[in-house]
């Protein structure tokens, strides 16, 4: 990664260093040691880094079973609190909560909760409208018990900040003046092709990259997969044992690989060695595993960091997906739950490799000039200061 210096000449977002303090709130665990491959700890971690950089007083804090309390000089100065001993909300992994929440609230200017329906983003919304604070929610999935759940929260924010706007309209702030879409990012310098981007390998995989969850679509890529066409590369960690097993099955004979961890090096290795990024998921699965997700994607993190390395990107005309994908020109959009449509456009990419190529090159273009940290940073700083309606 860049120095702090070079992250900031870079940042069109800079300040003048009157800019108040601004806390992004990550309840669940976010520590970069634990290998962590979730598109949401990903965003929360780039968008208050690149904010760092831009000069804005800024720190991350979380819950976690390691105390952790340091200046990241790398990132801009960027302060990252991680809370020991946090109390679990009904037993909830995702939704810790901590009494030593509120010091930290309390020294920020703005608070920005990066999880709308847990326990600590609504108190942090209720402390900061109590303490004349600005505070702003971003919806990055998933949730627990909380407080919303019985009355409407949503005016306790002063913005609800969303990554597309397909989140923007499955929350109903499509009419709303507090509803805001400041889309996601992708470091282009971090994320990139590599030095000399030599020619596809014949051999090179089809790539998925995200958690193992039923709605992912996995089972469908997997299927997709056979003996004589382009192998599959799985990175990401899996959250329930017996769906792993399940998705382990479905890959006895074909050509698949399973990465359960992989540091950022690693993964970069793989998407610039890939043929294509692949993100099929779905509002229900064909395996039977699992129930319906009525909101299976709000972004689409690794679409945005596979074409800043410049591959082809494919995925289904699911939720947010097709906001990131331009199909034919960046890649492609099939249907759900269609293993068939799904074969047929990696092998299309595998055997018409300049077009692939030229879709590789498109998709960097795209990730670049709509998707850069920098841009979403400013769309922030506008809002906080009340500058966007």
């Amino acid at each position: 990664m860049k120095n702090a210096a070079s992250r900031r000449s870079r940042t069109t977002a800079a300040t003048d260093g009157s800019f108040p303090r601004v806390l992004h709130l990550v309840p669940a665990l976010f520590d970069r040691d634990e290998g962590t491959l979730g598109g949401a700890e990903r965003y929360v971690f780039e968008l208050a880094s690149h904010m760092a950089a831009a000069g804005v007083p800024t720190t991350l804090l979380a819950c976690g079973p390691r105390e952790r309390d340091e200046i990241r000089a790398d990132l801009g100065g960027l302060r990252i609190r991680v809370l020991s001993g946090a109390w679990r909300v009904r037993g909830q992994r995702q939704n810790p909560f901590s009494p030593r929440l509120l010091p930290e609230l309390l020294r920020a200017d703005v608070i920005h909760c990066h999880q709308t329906h847990v326990l600590a983003s609504s108190l942090a919304a209720l402390a900061g409208r109590l303490t004349r604070k600005r505070v702003f929610t971003t919806d990055l999935g998933g949730g627990g018990w909380d407080i919303s759940g019985y009355v409407s929260t949503d005016r306790w924010y002063h913005g609800h900040l969303h990554i597309s706007e397909y989140s923007r309209r499955v929350s109903g702030h499509a009419e709303s003046p507090c509803g805001h879409v400041i889309l996601g990012g992708v470091d282009g310098e971090k994320f990139s092709p590599a030095p000399e981007d030599p020619a596809i390998s014949d051999n090179a995989p089809a790539l998925f990259v995200g958690r193992l969850f039923p709605h992912k679509g996995v089972d469908d890529l997997i299927a997709a997969t056979v003996p004589a066409g382009p192998p599959l590369e799985i990175i990401g960690r899996p959250y329930d044992a017996a769906h792993f097993e399940l998705l382990k099955r479905l890959a006895a004979g074909r050509p698949v690989t399973f990465r359960t961890e992989c540091s950022d090096d690693e993964l970069i290795a793989a998407y610039r060695r890939a043929l294509c990024i692949v993100l099929p998921s779905v509002y229900r699965p064909s395996c039977g595993s699992g129930s319906e997700s009525l909101v299976p994607e709000l972004l689409g993190q690794t679409l945005l960091e596979g074409m800043a390395c410049a591959r082809p990107a494919i995925c289904t005309r699911v939720a947010s997906m097709p906001e990131i994908v331009v199909d034919v020109e960046t890649g492609f959009i099939v249907p759900p739950n269609d293993p068939a449509a799904l074969q047929e456009k990696i092998r299309w990419l595998r055997d018409h490799p300049d077009q692939a190529k030229a879709m590789g090159a498109a998709g960097r273009r795209r990730a670049l000039t709509e998707f850069s940290w920098p841009a979403v940073v400013a769309r922030c700083l506008a809002i906080y200061r009340g500058e966007k309606s």
